[in-house]
């Protein structure tokens, strides 16, 4: 594992690292690590007093925290807020990017670790951020990196060819109703090597990735005041219910009470 060295986190020769003390302030399994720390594997539960924006320029990273796990790659990151326990595992290539910022000084949109899709443009401002030895805590570093929509779901990124070109093609119109089989013929390979690239390279089967890419779509229309029913016509669903019923198995609501929270929030 190599560590980019940002903001507090640097290359560890000694993977035993120091003893780590016991905190009377967490819970009894999680330790309070010295913020330089980085085993060579990982971490185990640690917590920080500021917000962590955590992202995998290369390789992966598995973090745990508040009972779930969080896959990230580099195309997807982690915000996570202050004063949350988590622990973290790095794939023996990983080279890791940290961005923290003050927790007393910026509000985070989020009060769980929340994962990020990063986009080229955040990429390109974190590939800067890497060279810098300047501490962060830059405002507009934070609105960069907290663009996108906060419940967004993670959408890792094939790296294939024709796996990528699919994602393409759905970035810019979720709608296309064109089944793996298809694709696979229109981009003469077979459609068990898309399935499996698809299943390899973003832990998820197609359809599992095109509904949360469709989904991702309409949080966007919908807070643009779209209807329900046009909203799922738009991003591809069948019909209205489907997309109503894949709405609330992945955010927990339904799109009429996202709608209604949104309103609640800007009130």
């Amino acid at each position: 594992m190599t560590t980019s060295t940002l903001r507090g986190v640097r290359d560890t020769a000694d993977p035993a690292g120091p003893a780590v003390p016991e905190s009377p302030a967490l819970p009894a399994q999680a330790a309070l690590m010295d913020d330089d720390f980085i085993a060579a594997g990982g971490r185990p539960p640690y917590v920080h007093d500021f917000h962590q924006f955590l992202y995998p320029a290369l390789g992966r990273i598995t973090v745990s925290a508040l009972g779930q796990d969080h896959e990230l790659s580099s195309s997807v990151a982690l915000w996570i807020p202050a004063g949350v326990v988590h622990s973290a595992r790095f794939s023996p290539d990983a080279v890791i990017v940290v961005e923290t910022f003050d927790a007393d000084r910026f509000t985070l949109h989020c009060a769980r670790p929340a994962p990020v899709n990063v986009t080229d443009a955040q990429r390109l401002l974190l590939g800067r951020t890497r060279a810098s030895e300047a501490d962060c805590d830059d405002p507009a570093v934070f609105a960069a990196l907290s663009a996108g929509h906060p419940d967004s779901l993670p959408l890792p990124q094939p790296v294939t060819p024709a796996a990528a070109a699919v994602v393409g093609a759905l970035t810019r119109t979720p709608g296309d109703p064109r089944t793996a089989t298809e694709w696979a013929a229109a981009l003469y390979t077979s459609s068990t090597s898309l399935r499996r690239a698809f299943r390899a390279e973003t832990g998820m089967a197609f359809s599992e990735w095109r509904t949360r890419l469709r989904l991702n779509h309409s949080l966007a229309l919908l807070d643009q005041g779209r209807l329900v029913g046009a909203v799922a016509a738009r991003v591809g669903f069948v019909s209205t219910n489907g997309h109503i019923l894949a709405f609330r198995r992945h955010f927990g609501r339904t799109p009429g009470a996202h709608v209604r929270e949104g309103h609640e929030r800007s009130a």
